[in-house]
């Protein structure tokens, strides 16, 4: 398969005169890897298809979304069924209140549920549940972890200590940055400080990080945050943006068996449509505006096709697709380590998600993830396209495993990665 997609080219260059960057989103501009965005045209199962004919085995998933795979029939049909009755209503409907349901018969944690369109929109809101709930600023973030692009959360210490974050992006003003601290993930001791020295209302965590790459909590460590956060009078927050009906049905808590006071959800909750929540205890929702005062809304916040989407997709994720799934990814996982195993390389993996990392040392932190060979992953996405495999074309996103995936898709990624890492080392 060659590397040069002359469609694509032509659909980019014209692009980069209406778009910012050519695309809508950056990672998918593939800067990190070297080369051209490549533009797709459909998606089947667990392959895509771009605009010139070439097709690939993906492991993006639309970044997390497409665990039943793409255009998976019962979801096509949902959501058309939908759109025959109406695309948008601005007001109530039954889907919501079913699929709000849904969500707390699976969640441990949740009795009542917001929805909004967007992660970014939940988490933020969530933080400001958080501030309201406790009356107080701080909030406690790790470094490399990503929960939106609101003001706020874009902040990163660029320290392994306890410190006021500083704005990540022009735009981002100090004052909007100065009330986020940022630690390291997996350090107790940098908590520990950042309580010590802030008024904290919330520390927000991706229970398993998936956006510096696929980072595990050290053992014990979400057990601490919960202790922490509960001696310290501040709430838990946890955004299963991506791991939330991805690891288990009841998403990263039901697994490790830690419960949070909110918990931010998306992706898999709409299905491959735009869709996200916020979500806890009554006695906190209900601060939530109508029943109370804390203000959030959103036009298109559980939107009918979205809702039926999202409905569609959890009601096919039973005990039999998460044994199924963690089998895949053990597969996938077990099979890349095996060829990593003369070579500077790590795997980290949870159930429905993995991360190559191009590392010599085991990574634990954001700080380990950026010593990584961004090179050496660059050379190994690109290959790994020519190949007709279609990799996260960053070294800081995870791989995403659906349910369209097989063993005989397993296989030949195997195959395909073998001959670029081959080529990597060469």
């Amino acid at each position: 398969m060659s590397s040069q997609s002359p469609l694509s080219s032509q659909l980019y260059q014209r692009a980069l005169k209406v778009m910012p960057g050519g695309v809508n989103s950056p990672v998918r501009a593939m800067r990190q890897i070297g080369r051209e965005p490549i533009f797709i045209e459909r998606g089947e199962g667990c392959e895509l298809v771009d605009v010139d004919g070439n097709r690939y085995l993906d492991w993006v998933g639309s970044w997390g979304p497409m665990i039943l795979g793409h255009a998976d029939p019962g979801v096509v049909d949902a959501v058309t069924a939908a759109a025959a009755r109406g695309t948008s209503f601005g007001a109530a409907t039954e889907a919501e209140v079913e699929l709000a349901e849904e969500v707390v018969s699976r969640v441990p944690s949740v009795e009542m549920v917001r929805m909004t369109s967007s992660g970014t929109e939940a988490a933020m809101s969530a933080v400001r549940l958080a501030r309201a709930a406790t009356g107080r600023e701080a909030i406690v973030k790790f470094a490399g972890a990503y929960h939106g692009h609101s003001d706020g959360l874009l902040a990163d210490a660029g320290s392994g200590l306890a410190t006021l974050g500083i704005p990540a992006s022009p735009g981002v003003t100090a004052a909007q940055a100065s009330t986020t601290v940022v630690v390291p993930w997996n350090d107790r001791d940098a908590v520990e400080r950042a309580f010590d020295q802030h008024p904290v209302a919330a520390l927000i965590a991706e229970p398993v990080a998936a956006n510096m790459g696929v980072v595990p909590p050290a053992d014990g460590f979400l057990e601490f945050l919960r202790e922490k956060t509960r001696e310290g009078g501040a709430m838990l927050v946890f955004d299963e943006v991506i791991t939330g009906f991805r690891l288990a049905r009841g998403g990263a808590q039901e697994l490790y068996g830690v419960e949070p006071d909110l918990t931010v959800l998306g992706k898999v909750l709409g299905g491959g449509l735009p869709a996200a929540a916020f979500a806890g205890p009554r006695a906190t929702m209900e601060a939530v505006a109508p029943a109370g005062d804390v203000y959030q809304a959103g036009t298109l916040s559980g939107n009918p096709l979205a809702t039926a989407a999202g409905l569609a997709t959890l009601r096919r994720l039973d005990t039999e697709a998460y044994t199924r799934l963690g089998a895949l990814t053990a597969r996938l996982a077990d099979g890349l380590a095996s060829l990593a195993a003369d070579r500077p390389l790590q795997v980290s993996s949870a159930p429905g998600l993995l991360t190559l990392f191009f590392s010599a040392e085991p990574v634990h932190d954001f700080a380990s993830a950026s010593s990584a060979d961004l090179e050496a992953h660059a050379r190994f996405c690109r290959s790994m396209l020519d190949r007709g495999v279609y990799p996260p074309p960053s070294q800081f996103e995870a791989w995403f495993v659906s349910l369209s995936h097989d063993e005989e898709a397993i296989d030949r990624t195997l195959e395909a990665a073998a001959e670029a890492l081959s080529e990597v080392k060469a």
